[in-house]
């Protein structure tokens, strides 16, 4: 009994200070206000989109009247081969992705930051920054005429040296490697910027403390810079893991094409030729869901594992 008074206490002592908190920092939380409506609307509502995966979908009934099928979709979806193939793909090119993509952004930041030249910087950045605002479409079109095997510049450049000339977008062999180049160049300049205002929160005590000491350049960028910037690398990290299985639709669909779909073809991809080519919604309605649910595991056990390493994780 003393115990539930207590927590009764406790519990109105919390209302009692809640609410002069948020009405305190009241145009704080308004500002969230928009983001919360968004993600209500297209996150949360879409939601129940993903109980067609459970049913035998009909369009002209809707999601509503549509027979309940159970996990029968899944079985079916697990007994195909196929499927395994996409899913080994997507994981495949997720990890290229993360390995070489991940580590790019951190290494650009370092160097922008030790940069003493304002000007030069800011060209640097703008030029690095260029790229993510160009749509894949245009990426596509642009990596299409620069590596084509009989007009492409590489390839001319290639023959000119004696060289056999490269499908760098027909071979299997290339896909995804050249995939994964132009992913880096597209996005490593915008991912800079998380990592340069991380640096910009360092106070310069830190720095005039180490040069006292008697460091270098490269000793406070080992036993400064990284350690205070520490946090921010693994909270992205477990972002990106959490996010693994999405293989980057938008470019693999842009660039990829049947004869290289052994290799490039990933699961989104997979949900869009099945959900709305052939129309079987229901198919690709479990495919997502499978994917959010492998996604969601992997962000789990990475927060788990930043904790364990002594890092305050996302939550």
């Amino acid at each position: 009994m003393k115990a539930n008074q207590k927590r009764k206490v406790s519990a109105e002592k919390k209302k009692g200070t809640l609410l002069p908190y948020l009405w305190k920092h009241k145009y704080l939380y308004l500002m969230l206000v928009p983001a919360l409506v968004y993600y209500i609307i297209f996150c949360y509502i879409p939601m129940y989109g993903a109980s067609i995966a459970f049913k035998d979908f009909n369009p002209m009934l809707g999601i509503m009247k549509s027979p309940w099928v159970g996990f029968d979709t899944f079985k079916e979806l697990f007994g195909l081969k196929k499927f395994y193939s996409v899913f080994w793909n997507t994981l495949r090119i997720s990890l290229i992705r993360l390995v070489f993509g991940f580590p790019f952004p951190i290494i650009v930041a370092l160097m922008l930051n030790e940069l003493r030249e304002g000007r030069l910087k800011k060209g640097i950045q703008t030029a690095i920054y260029v790229p993510n605002f160009i749509s894949w479409v245009v990426v596509g079109g642009i990596l299409t005429n620069i590596l084509s095997m009989d007009s492409g510049i590489v390839n001319a450049v290639i023959k000119a040296l004696g060289f056999a000339p490269i499908g760098f977008l027909t071979d299997e062999k290339y896909f995804v490697s050249t995939m994964v180049v132009s992913m880096i160049w597209k996005t490593f300049g915008w991912n800079t910027i998380i990592y340069l205002a991380a640096m910009t929160g360092i106070d310069p005590q830190l720095y005039e403390a180490a040069t006292v000491d008697g460091a270098n350049r490269w000793h406070k960028l080992i036993h400064v810079t990284m350690p205070c910037i520490r946090s921010t690398i693994v909270i992205v990290l477990i972002t990106r893991i959490g996010g693994l299985m999405q293989a980057g639709f938008e470019q693999i669909f842009v660039l990829y094409h049947p004869g290289v779909y052994k290799t490039a073809d990933i699961i989104d991809t997979y949900v869009y030729r099945v959900g709305l080519q052939e129309g079987k919604f229901e198919m690709a309605a479990a495919v997502g869901l499978f994917k959010s649910i492998v996604n969601f595991i992997l962000l789990v056990i990475a927060n788990k594992a930043a904790r364990m390493a002594g890092e305050e994780g996302i939550y």
